[in-house]
């Protein structure tokens, strides 16, 4: 967890945990993983050291969490809404389906 500061307020700010799903899939497409320095992005994402997108929203959750928080056939349903609903995003959105979904 980190503090952030804005004037004469400060807010907490959850960096998401990331999973070994998500390393997986990122070594299997070559590019490198990190939690996000966005507020309210999961990852950023880098290849060969130059950060190519940060993506996934921490107030959302993942194929991974689903899994692990209601079993693999409703994270499998939820996976299918996903790629129905984020369909040619661009780059971001690609990298997104790849290491979160």
């Amino acid at each position: 967890m980190g503090l952030l500061s804005y004037g004469f307020f400060s807010v907490l700010s959850i960096m998401y945990h990331i999973l070994p799903y998500t390393y997986d899939r990122a070594k299997m497409i070559g590019v490198e993983v990190k939690p996000s320095a966005k507020a309210h992005k999961k990852i950023d994402v880098f290849k060969n050291g130059k950060l190519i997108a940060s993506v996934g929203d921490t107030r959302y959750k993942d194929f991974p969490t689903y899994v692990k928080e209601a079993g693999m056939a409703y994270a499998l349903k939820r996976r299918e809404l996903y790629y129905k609903r984020h369909k040619d995003e661009g780059l971001a959105g690609k990298m997104a389906m790849e290491l979160l979904w």
